[in-house]
């Protein structure tokens, strides 16, 4: 798969669509059950409160992920996606509760770069605190 996005049609500024993600209680066991980190701050009120937290809270690696989606979906491979980093700078707290938390990414083209790729920043937030810190992604585009 290519990246369907063509290099010569975006400019600087050109934003993606945003998205809303849904974090659950169950979404964390199962991220836990696959990424094998089984902290019990994701996963344990009363032990994640004992530490100081709020509540439980997603892992930042499981939030990273998730914010990466609106950048794979808007390119439509995810191998197009070459470089990525952020800054962890809040926790997503995950309540006990039906609802859960939200995480809310919006993303924009900031650079044109060489090779057909495009430097991307992302903006992440949950409960109105920014979440991911100097979130960026370099995008190999078609």
């Amino acid at each position: 798969m290519t990246a369907k996005i063509a290099y010569d049609d975006i400019e600087i500024g050109t934003e993606l669509p945003a998205q809303t993600f849904p974090v659950t209680r169950a979404m964390l066991v199962q991220y836990a059950g696959a990424s094998g980190d089984f902290n019990p701050i994701h996963w344990n009120e009363k032990f994640a409160k004992e530490v100081g937290l709020p509540d439980v809270i997603a892992h930042g690696m499981f939030t990273m992920a998730e914010a990466i989606r609106v950048v794979t979906d808007w390119a439509g491979d995810p191998g197009a996606v070459v470089e990525y980093g952020v800054r962890f700078t809040k926790p997503v707290v995950v309540p006990n509760d039906d609802q859960g938390a939200t995480v809310e990414v919006s993303a924009k083209v900031a650079a044109k770069l060489d090779d057909n790729t495009v430097r991307v920043d992302l903006v992440a937030t949950s409960a109105g605190q920014k979440v991911l810190g100097m979130s960026r992604a370099v995008v190999r585009l078609a």
